[in-house]
């Protein structure tokens, strides 16, 4: 990160933001919380009074001068705060201002007596002691009084929502609009399955009787589930990187600092974030997603504007403590802990359209993913009340989920804008190394457990007994490797819900549908010969959808087929080129 993250690199910033601070107002507009139990205390304040970090430069000049804007604002937005709360903010905000200046004005009056002190002889200098000692006593009250106004100031002005794009529609969610439709559904000429139970029945996922191991929304993925997981992640970040993202490893526990600096709310009634315990690790809590810990990496950092945008991309484990609503009780839809992996960008804000324009390349990014899948899905712009504390604008990409006879959310992408930059100090060096807030956007590259999801839904196929040929059993680079023992060889079946590792059919009438886990490697279920045989690379059709037998199963089994660019690019070929490149590039 060295290469992009810029000369300056400040752990404490009060003098270099003092100078920002001077040319801007606060921006905040505080309000009573509809839930006051939410603002009995905020970490990102403890952390600046301690002195860990400068004060959050809230851009209260906007609401003081715009304050019917900011007001419908909020009445449009989903949050804490009401309408009729931000002109009290404001009342708050001018209050803590005139004391300001009080004080200010008193310590001149001090330091001109002090200096006068010094050249006074008796009788004046004990009339002096005595205007000094009533500023002393003056200026002690009145930094009671400041510190009381920026407590209530904080703990809830930084409950205001960010500015609205005026192109995001208002309402709920089911003001969303379309913005683009992507693929065709996918038509069964048979009854289709959820996830759960096409994972249950090939072994991949488990997800009853865990009450007594991890509690509820818990799951586990086992085999192909889990190899799944590390090839979707792989996928993902290998793209990424070379789209000249800079991939992070970043820490899953955080200060609720970092939380309330991203515009969440750790200390919420019915927060998602997980708490450690207190009376050990005071104010830890997990990360619900990889923007946290990104957003930390840059908290208190300027960089130079010739290395804007920095794009980042972390894979993390995301744990959230999901309300028990009785909806998605079952499944991988909505559970506890799951793997993301996630884009972050910082850039500049120059022209003002810096990050519109970053926010259009990362949903660009996704598409080409999900699009690389072969998923149907739609592009949403989210409405209002969904877009949470800190996105201006947010676009949700929902995928078809057959089994689920819906559109569900697999990824969502934000524009932020200065929101989390005033709370956290992300800051870039301009021309004349003056420091300007940096704008941030976030979009998630892949959700592990939804994008399972979607695969296997979209992608299942049935299994009736009759046996076929598979007539995409090739090896790539397309040499047919039917009853070839001694050469790379790959059964679709075996690749797709077990992952070449050992035992694999070299037949082209392989029978061996759904030996899976526990007969794999047992000669005895298949009907034909079984070699053993190295792993291979498949060149499919992306219509293959084969139909197999198996003496133990029944007529309504159901299978996943994959094609030629999920399998093919997801687990094996991508990386290998990559590599092979480099290694002939070097030398």
């Amino acid at each position: 990160m060295a290469t992009c993250i810029a000369s300056l690199v400040r752990t404490g910033l009060p003098h270099a933001l003092r100078s920002v601070k001077r040319s801007v107002c606060w921006d905040v507009a505080l309000a009573v919380p509809r839930r006051r139990a939410h603002t009995v205390r905020s970490s990102l304040y403890e952390h600046v009074r301690d002195g860990y970090s400068d004060k959050p430069d809230l851009d209260m000049k906007r609401v003081c001068e715009e304050t019917e804007k900011v007001m419908a604002n909020v009445e449009r937005r989903k949050g804490e705060l009401r309408a009729e709360d931000v002109p009290e903010i404001v009342s708050v905000w001018k209050q803590l201002e005139a004391v300001r200046v009080e004080i200010s004005q008193l310590e001149e009056q001090k330091d001109s007596i002090r200096s006068r002190v010094r050249a006074l002889v008796l009788p004046e200098y004990q009339k002096a002691r005595t205007e000094g000692r009533e500023i002393r006593n003056s200026l002690t009250k009145l930094y009671l009084l400041e510190s009381e106004l920026e407590q209530k100031h904080y703990l809830r002005a930084l409950l205001l929502p960010n500015t609205t794009h005026p192109s995001v529609p208002v309402g709920d969610e089911s003001q969303a609009r379309v913005v683009e439709l992507v693929g065709q559904k996918p038509e069964f000429d048979f009854e289709v399955k959820g996830h759960l139970e096409i994972g249950e029945r090939l072994d991949l996922i488990r997800q009853r009787r865990l009450a007594h191991i991890s509690g509820h929304r818990s799951y586990y993925l086992r085999g192909v589930g889990a190899q799944l997981q590390t090839a979707l992640q792989n996928f993902a970040l290998d793209m990424l990187q070379r789209k000249g993202f800079i991939p992070m490893v970043v820490p899953d526990l955080l200060k609720a600092v970092v939380f309330e600096g991203c515009g969440m709310q750790p200390h919420a009634h019915q927060s998602q974030a997980y708490c450690l315990d207190p009376s050990r690790f005071p104010d830890l809590r997990l990360a619900g997603t990889g923007e946290v810990g990104i957003a930390g990496y840059f908290m208190d950092h300027a960089v130079n504007i010739k290395d804007l945008p920095v794009r980042t991309v972390c894979c993390s484990t995301c744990y959230r403590a999901e309300t028990d609503t009785g909806r998605e009780t079952w499944g991988l839809y909505r559970v506890h802990h799951f793997n993301k992996v996630e884009m972050f960008g910082v850039t500049a804000n120059e022209t003002g359209e810096e990050s519109a324009q970053l926010l259009e390349e990362f949903v660009s990014l996704q598409k080409e993913i999900f699009s690389a899948l072969e998923l149907h899905y739609r592009v949403l712009d989210m409405p209002t009340q969904e877009l949470g504390l800190p996105a201006h604008r947010k676009f949700d990409i929902e995928a078809w989920m057959p089994g689920r006879g819906s559109y569900g959310e697999i990824s969502s992408a934000s524009n932020c804008t200065d929101y989390q930059s005033r709370r956290l100090n992300i800051l870039y060096e301009g021309e004349g190394e003056s420091l300007h807030y940096a704008h941030t956007v976030n979009a998630t590259a892949c959700a592990i457990p939804r994008m399972i999801i979607a695969i296997l839904e979209t992608h299942q196929m049935k299994v009736e007994r009759q046996t076929h040929a598979m007539s995409s059993l090739l090896t790539w680079p397309g040499e047919s490797i039917i009853n070839k023992s001694d050469t790379w060889s790959f059964c679709l079946f075996c690749f797709s819900l077990t992952i070449p590792s050992g035992w694999h059919c070299a037949s082209a009438q392989c029978p061996a549908a759904l030996h899976g886990f526990r007969g794999h490697r047992e000669a005895h279920i298949h009907t034909t010969e079984i070699h053993w045989t190295k792993p291979a690379v498949p060149r499919f059709s992306s219509q293959t959808k084969t139909k197999m037998m198996h003496s133990d199963l029944d007529s309504n089994v159901y299978l996943t087929h994959f094609s030629i660019q999920s399998l093919f690019a997801i687990l094996i070929i991508l990386p290998n080129i990559c590599i092979v490149y480099k290694a002939i590039k070097n030398n």
